[in-house]
């Protein structure tokens, strides 16, 4: 069985896997032969860019397991008989811990302080606080409830949002009566048709004077134009580890735009999602060649 996997360390824990041929592919560079050979892939973080070409040359694909929890870059394409994978649960952790350090670096004011220390400036003043906050959590899959236990302790309300109302947890279609009352709002969707622009400028003027969106999800989840007007009026803060364009680009507005904290897409990038995701492939491909039933297959909506 050949697979392509988009690092060493991935070809090192699933290399002693009976019947298994291992090709090391990240994306980049010339595509390896024997690409109609390929049963399992296991795409790079980044999506290459010919994404249509490969899948369709790969022929004797079964399997395509992704590093994110994401998987839009491929389900357009794959064909019938192929079972996609995500990676839920890998990046919860880290997610989660990005998500309170970046509530907390903006409501505290750190970017501030950093300036100021940098110039040698004491610039004492009151800042925001997270205690006594109502977070808002629009997207409460894994990371969201791994978010929720990450705030235990903060002294906060947690509302919880998914697509679909169940106990405890409130519906999408409720977001224009919660949302004036959340103090933060933190995006952990996922990147679909239905939440491609879900942050417009209607959802954006429904939240409260001051409130703090948290874009942990992807950048074309939120309209960019609707966030500046509203960065730019100082009505709302914000800390984004994704934009729309992403990379991006020097000189672009969101970077000057005031009251936003932007890091590079880096939440669920750290060594306990690498070890994690080690784990889940080795798991994944066990039981692939046993022929069980595979985790986080993704079917019908997500």
């Amino acid at each position: 069985m050949k697979i392509w996997v988009p690092s060493q360390a991935a070809a090192d824990v699933v290399r002693d896997l009976p019947g298994v041929e291992c090709v090391v592919y990240d994306g980049t560079g010339p595509v390896p032969e024997g690409v109609e050979e390929v049963e399992v892939w296991v795409p790079p973080l980044i999506p290459p860019s010919r994404v249509p070409g490969l899948i369709g040359e790969m022929r004797g694909l079964r399997l395509l397991q992704t590093v994110t929890a994401g998987v839009d870059a491929y389900r357009p394409h794959l064909p019938e008989g192929v079972v996609l994978c995500n990676a839920r649960g890998v990046h919860d952790a880290g997610t989660a811990e990005w998500a309170v350090g970046a509530m907390i670096a903006v409501l505290r004011e750190f970017p501030g302080f950093v300036a100021a220390q940098e110039r040698g400036e004491w610039t004492y003043h009151h800042t925001g606080v997270l205690a006594d906050s109502t977070v808002l959590i629009v997207g409460y899959g894994s990371i969201g409830q791994a978010l929720e236990r990450r705030l235990d302790g903060f002294e906060v309300d947690v509302v919880r949002v998914a697509r679909t109302a169940r106990e405890g947890v409130h519906g999408q279609d409720e977001l224009p009566e919660l949302l004036p009352k959340a103090d933060v709002v933190v995006l952990l969707v996922p990147a679909t048709p239905t939440t491609t622009g879900l942050v417009d400028a209607a959802f954006l003027a429904a939240m409260k004077d001051g409130a703090l969106l948290v874009n942990a999800a992807r950048g074309g989840v939120v309209d960019t134009d609707a966030l500046l007007a509203e960065l730019e009026r100082g009505r709302l803060v914000a800390a984004l580890d994704v934009t729309d364009p992403e990379p991006l680009p020097a000189g672009h507005p969101l970077w000057s735009a005031p009251g936003v904290f932007i890091t590079p897409h880096v939440a669920g990038s750290s060594p306990a999602s690498g070890r994690r995701l080690l784990r889940l492939l080795r798991s994944q491909l066990l039981r692939h060649l046993a022929g069980e039933q595979l985790k986080n297959v993704i079917t019908g909506s997500y």
